[in-house]
């Protein structure tokens, strides 16, 4: 299959939790500046081009029927591929009984040799007709997916004229645009509990701004997954080229958002929190509890920081990767948890200004 390979170059893998973040919010910010009329557009037809082109939903995206050729190629496509698996597995068998046959020939002595011999030709013989219907639907294949390759790439070059011309013929009709729904922040933030939630100081802003931004940023690696898996799904079952770092990329990244977010999600009031007693205190009650309370999230922030630091040490000196065929580096993935950790901490910090500020009345 033309495209990623079964291992993952790792500088790609890197880059691109560096990048796509910075280029999905270029683009949200782009559309936030020039809010879509709900006719089609360029961007979004390319869009469906690329993830789903081989069924033509770019066309249909456009209301343009020669969509449905795409697919009579398309399951053309899915039956030579599961013809491949199934022969597959006779080329396999019908090799290794040839194997097995030639062995005992050459082992065999006397009247058993000539025997020997006739069953190994025999089995060759199966292998080499196994094999030629391999060829055949594996050449059959390869004739459907290129002739769908050239319909994309054909249409790749059309899709700007279709796009302008979609687009003219929904103004000359007088068809009103499908406006996008618009969805209202909920008011507040949090479970409602933390008296510190609308407090600001010059210097906790800055640290809730610097987890915000972290947060907003490692929030976009939760898109990535969606690509990712649906690059995985693709290549297994269309083309037969499953690839054996999606799943442990995905976990990968995940586990690092996990560490990275957690500041942003406790700047945001979104922690669980065990509040039977705590929702009946009054405001300065909850603040008196979150400064007692804090010795334990201090504790256990700066001890998970000391032995992170320790872990992403020795992943570091050991040069510790992941035991696949993809060996990617596992010292970038231990370094997020004394980051995470201090991130938490510094987040705390500022929770623990603004209680004291609470405390002494001092909330202006």
């Amino acid at each position: 299959m033309p495209g990623l390979a079964f291992v993952l170059p790792h500088w790609l893998y890197w880059a691109t939790l560096l990048l796509f973040p910075l280029i999905a919010a270029w683009l949200v910010k782009g559309q936030l500046r020039h809010p879509p009329d709900g006719r089609p557009t360029l961007g979004l037809a390319y869009l469906f081009w690329a993830l789903s082109g081989y069924l033509g939903i770019h066309r249909f995206y456009l209301r343009n029927p020669w969509g449905f050729v795409f697919l009579p190629v398309f399951l053309a496509l899915m039956y030579c591929n599961a013809q491949v698996r199934e022969v597959r597995d006779d080329t396999s068998r019908t090799f290794a009984a040839m194997e097995a046959a030639q062995t005992t020939a050459r082992q065999s002595e006397g009247a058993e040799a000539a025997q020997a011999r006739s069953e190994a030709q025999a089995r060759e013989g199966d292998y080499k007709v196994a094999k030629a219907v391999t060829d055949r639907w594996t050449l059959a294949t390869q004739v459907v997916a290129g002739l769908l390759a050239a319909m994309l790439v054909v249409d790749a070059f059309l899709l700007p004229g279709l796009v302008r011309r979609r687009r003219a013929l929904e103004l000359a009709n007088g068809l009103p645009p499908e406006m996008p729904a618009v969805v209202e922040p909920l008011p507040g933030a949090g479970v409602g509990e933390d008296p510190t939630i609308a407090l600001r100081t010059p210097f906790t802003d800055w640290i809730d701004r610097l987890n915000e931004r972290i947060g907003q940023f490692v929030a976009w690696w939760a898109v990535i997954a969606v690509f990712a898996y649906y690059y995985e799904v693709l290549a297994r079952y269309v083309f037969n080229s499953p690839t054996n770092w999606v799943h442990e990329s995905m976990f990968l990244m995940f586990g690092m958002q996990y560490m990275l977010c957690g500041a942003f999600a406790y700047r945001e009031d979104q922690h669980v929190r065990v509040d039977v007693v705590y929702t009946y205190f009054s405001r300065r009650g909850k603040a008196i509890a979150d400064v007692i309370t804090s010795a334990f999230f201090f504790l256990f922030v700066l001890t998970m920081a000391w032995t992170g630091a320790r872990f992403a040490i020795d992943a570091t000196q050991v040069g510790e990767h992941s035991f696949t065929e993809w060996g990617v580096q596992y010292w970038p993935v231990k370094l997020m948890i004394p980051v995470g950790a201090l991130l938490l901490a510094l987040q705390g910090l500022s929770k623990l200004l603004k209680d004291i500020m609470i405390i002494r009345g001092r909330e202006a």
